[in-house]
């Protein structure tokens, strides 16, 4: 196999692919490299690249009237993010950025989709790939509303550096306090006491 196209199995999704596949999908890829702060969508907003990253972290945010927003997902290096595009036209419901910058590998949503019309296997890899993604979101959903912020944190972290392929998350204390929901003194407490039981640091 092609070095290049190697590489971009570094995404956990794209090393699903059959070779035959990401032959195909490799031909419209390219390879960037982003720096944490990034907007790749804005709620209401056009999906016009599907973004597959490699070490970076990417949160889905939904924002209220009044700004505040809260996360209802992350995506990491086991996803994709506007991978729902593959399936024709659409918007994005949230707003979508960077949280921790790297590389990742960036195909256009309408050549993508091409793609996909004549491919039901990987039309197939799509589905299965949201309706996972909606069951993370109904459990994260009852994991906020019965679980305390130290226990969301743990689950947080973990799944973080999952996405990451890293121990080290750089993340501030203050956005883990938006991603859990709590304030950033609750979260300096959680992780206190996280690290003296050896856990974090």
């Amino acid at each position: 196999m092609d070095a290049k196209v190697q590489d971009h199995r570094e995404n956990r999704l794209l090393a699903a692919l059959a070779p035959k596949t990401l032959e195909l999908v490799w031909c419209e890829l390219r390879s960037v490299s982003l720096n944490a702060g990034r907007t790749l969508y804005e709620p209401g907003g056009d999906i016009d690249h599907i973004y597959f990253p490699h070490g970076g972290l990417v949160s889905l945010l939904v924002v209220a009237d009044d700004g505040q927003s809260v996360e209802i997902a992350i995506v990491g290096r086991d996803g994709a993010v506007g991978l729902q595009a593959g399936l024709g036209p659409r918007r994005s419901f949230t707003h979508a950025v960077t949280q921790i910058g790297g590389q990742f590998s960036v195909i256009r949503a309408d050549r993508f989709a091409a793609i996909v019309q004549n491919d039901p296997a990987l039309r197939d890899i799509i589905v299965r790939y949201i309706e996972t993604r909606w069951a993370e979101a109904q459990q994260s959903a009852a994991c906020n509303a019965a679980h305390d912020a130290s226990t969301r944190l743990c689950r947080w972290l973990l799944q973080c550096s999952d996405s990451i392929g890293s121990d080290e998350v750089a993340l501030t204390q203050e956005f883990l306090a938006q991603m859990v929901g709590v304030r950033r003194t609750t979260i300096t407490f959680s992780a206190q006491l996280l690290q003296e039981q050896g856990y974090i640091r």
